[in-house]
């Protein structure tokens, strides 16, 4: 082999252990930021790996709802129709946070399946509409209807 492919090979062999150690890097640190979304029935049923971040969804069940009086700290239990969790929380709440609307909560799971939640995301229906859109409907229905019986009785 002469010397000129032997540092054509170098470098090749060099450009190609640098590729493998970005992309294994890369993967690792995706990994570790992925957050899977599990059911309640799923958590019970044990197909939560342990230690890992997750995202468990579902209704936040009526009455279940426990506030202390001394802190931000609060505990609630999410079902999803067949199973339920307990989830613990320490902050503040979203608006849209109440019995009987969706929720998913982001954490870890401790040892007795109790999700020690980070992060609360409270879910709207699919037919919520915020009220400055509501109301500029009405207004557009109400002037709507105004103008409709003038509409009839020029024809």
């Amino acid at each position: 082999m002469t010397p000129i492919r032997k540092r054509r090979l170098g470098k090749i062999f060099l450009l190609v252990c640098g590729v493998s150690t970005a992309l294994g890097l890369a993967l690792t640190a995706l990994q570790e930021n992925i957050n899977l979304f599990f059911t309640p029935s799923q958590i019970i049923a044990g197909e939560v790996p342990e230690g890992i971040f997750i995202r468990a969804g579902g209704l936040v069940e009526k009455g279940s709802l426990v506030r202390t009086t001394d802190s931000l700290e609060l505990q609630f239990s999410i079902t999803d129709g067949d199973r339920n969790i307990l989830v613990k929380y320490k902050g503040i709440l979203p608006d849209l946070f109440r019995e009987g609307q969706g929720v998913v909560a982001l954490g870890k799971l401790n040892q007795d399946k109790v999700l020690q939640a980070d992060q609360i995301l409270a879910k709207h229906d699919e037919n919520y509409m915020p009220p400055e859109a509501a109301h500029a409907l009405k207004e557009a229905s109400a002037a709507n209807q105004l103008t409709k019986p003038l509409e009839d009785n020029g024809k």
